[in-house]
């Protein structure tokens, strides 16, 4: 049955029950240690992987006690070179890089859990291959298309304005998905659908429209990748329960765990960028109950934080009922 929505008005003095980690480090090191299903909701937004066109070596990985990679469990892999060729951004090295993050994920939550990436154009095909391998081809629910309007316009080719976010569900038969809260947009054509209709609005498709964070709006950071509170929102509504516990590691300027506190969910976010946690421990100000970890050495104003913290992360207990 779908609960009731939290209210996402509810202020900082009013996130009092929700508890917010702030870890600073490589992120796989820190998941690595993390219990397995203690997330009921992950989003990750690597780096894109953009850039100029580049020579790089395509890899596969064997299973190697002696291997030069470490993967899952500590397992390690050998790495055989296929060959090598140009490609624009680094697609290999890409994939490398996320798959024992992307293992890690799914490890990492509960059997109703669902597990959000957020890439672009250029990475999104090879992503999905891997994650079809990783949690399974039916895990996959959605592709979710984030379209906008702002920029320059390219001349010799369709502009690209969107990114792409896959959604895989642990379950594909047993996943969150409160439709009662999604927030509801306005008919393009509304005379078509009556007054009723109108007025309440339609659910967003798979297409989602909303504005990049305006570069002078009071929702800037000032992180150049930061994604707008309200792509996170309905995300975090929509696929966790008031309560749930959230993971981003890849966390940037903290959107998720912002969202995630202002809906009455739990959080834990890392970064291993100073800028980062700077923004974020700025961000968090506000709000009670949040901790930092690993933060000791960086230069973060005092009166920003509720506690340096420790190496050891707080001890996380579900409610019981």
């Amino acid at each position: 049955m779908t609960r009731p929505s939290t209210d996402l008005r509810r202020g900082p003095s009013e996130a009092r029950s929700t508890r917010l980690e702030v870890h600073f480090g490589d992120n796989l090191e820190i998941i690595s240690r993390l219990p397995d299903a203690s997330f009921d909701l992950i989003y990750i937004d690597p780096p894109f992987n953009t850039g100029k066109t580049q020579a790089r070596t395509q890899i596969r990985t064997v299973r190697d006690e002696d291997g030069d990679r470490v993967g899952f469990k500590g397992q390690r892999y050998r790495t055989v070179h296929i060959g090598t060729r140009a490609y624009v951004d680094s697609f290999s090295d890409y994939l490398g890089f996320l798959e024992p993050r992307l293992e890690q994920a799914r490890r990492l939550l509960t059997p109703t859990g669902s597990f959000f990436l957020h890439i672009d154009y250029r990475e999104v095909h090879y992503c999905k291959v891997l994650l079809d391998r990783i949690f399974g081809r039916t895990s996959f629910i959605n592709e979710i298309i984030w379209a906008y309007d702002y920029g320059a316009r390219a001349t010799r080719r369709w502009p690209a304005k969107h990114d792409n976010i896959l959604w895989y569900a642990k379950d594909p038969a047993h996943y969150t998905y409160r439709y009662d809260d999604i927030d509801r947009i306005p008919y393009m054509a509304p005379s078509l659908v009556g007054p009723e209709k109108a007025a309440r609005g339609k659910t967003p498709t798979d297409t989602w429209w909303h504005t990049i964070v305006s570069p002078t709006g009071k929702e800037k950071t000032g992180y150049p990748t930061q994604k707008p509170l309200g792509i996170l929102t309905r995300i975090v509504k929509v696929h966790s329960n008031p309560g749930d516990r959230v993971l981003d590691f890849f966390a940037g300027s903290g959107t998720t765990g912002e969202a995630a506190i202002r809906l009455g969910r739990s959080a834990v976010l890392v970064d291993n960028k100073t800028a980062a946690i700077t923004v974020m421990a700025h961000r968090f100000a506000p709000f009670p109950n949040v901790r930092y970890f690993g933060c000791d050495r960086l230069r973060l104003p005092p009166g920003r934080m509720d506690a340096r913290g420790t190496d050891r992360p707080i001890a996380w207990t579900r409610p019981r009922g």
